[in-house]
């Protein structure tokens, strides 16, 4: 499959006032058409900086940042990214939520308020489009906020920890459901999450950072010998454990 992804030797520092700090040493990454990846590594080993630097929200230091051939910073138009929590507006309705995305980029036009709507349609919303967000549980707000970055029609799409806020039992149904349309809308996803179990159940590759400055320590294909990626079924294949210990071990900084 084509990569619409590269990273090339990517690293970034900072200057504070007691010296200069090394985050990212040197990141080499691809990803292709359609795949899902996610990015695992210790804590502050650099995960959402280099995710800000795929957004194009950042420069690098060095090394290069290739979306579908053209640079990160001029490629913002093409990433949706989703945070750790909805950053829905209470004072409006859903579908106001949704259509945000659109007026700031100045392209709510019939066209693509009718796609919009018809997202909140295909996935379960559409009789809540007038309603508030704190009408709605943690679930449908997720999902509304994924519906209001898949109204501007993005290429790739970018996931910091989205699922860290909500309650177990619903993270898992929620992740489940967001991979779901994921796939179903063919999206390129790259995900940040410290939580192994859901890596491995989300997606087709997961990347192991080292310590910062992080560096890709490795990258395990995820086969589960399943025929649907749902999130929730793929803890229960039995290669699931064999994985998981990998990774632990591989994240284990005092091993």
């Amino acid at each position: 499959m084509e990569n619409v992804v590269e990273v090339r030797g990517v690293a970034m520092k900072y200057h504070s006032v007691a010296g200069e700090v090394v985050a990212i040493s040197s990141i080499d990454l691809c990803v292709a058409n359609g795949e899902f990846i996610s990015i695992v590594g210790p804590s502050g080993c650099g995960k959402s900086t280099l995710l800000s630097i795929l957004a194009g929200l950042i420069a690098p230091s060095a090394g290069d940042v290739k979306i579908n051939g053209s640079n990160a910073t001029s490629s913002r138009c093409q990433i949706g990214y989703m945070l750790q929590r909805d950053h829905l507006f209470p004072w409006r309705t859903i579908l106001g939520n949704v259509l945000l995305g659109l007026e700031i980029r100045g392209i709510a036009t019939a066209e693509n308020v009718a796609f919009a709507q018809s997202l909140l349609k295909k996935y379960g919303l559409a009789d809540f489009a007038k309603r508030r967000p704190g009408e709605l549980s943690g679930g449908m707000r997720q999902r509304a906020a994924l519906i209001r970055t898949l109204a501007t029609r993005p290429k790739i799409l970018l996931l910091d920890e989205p699922f860290s806020a909500l309650d177990y039992q619903t993270r898992l149904y929620v992740s489940d459901e967001i991979r779901g349309i994921l796939a179903e809308e063919n999206m390129t996803a790259i995900l940040v999450t410290h939580d192994i179990s859901e890596a491995i159940a989300l997606s087709d590759r997961v990347v192991v950072l080292s310590a910062r400055p992080a560096v890709v320590k490795n990258v395990h294909e995820i086969v589960l010998g399943m025929d649907t990626k749902s999130p929730i079924a793929a803890r229960k294949s039995s290669k699931f454990p064999e994985y998981f210990d990998k990774i632990w071990k591989e994240l284990d900084v005092h091993g």
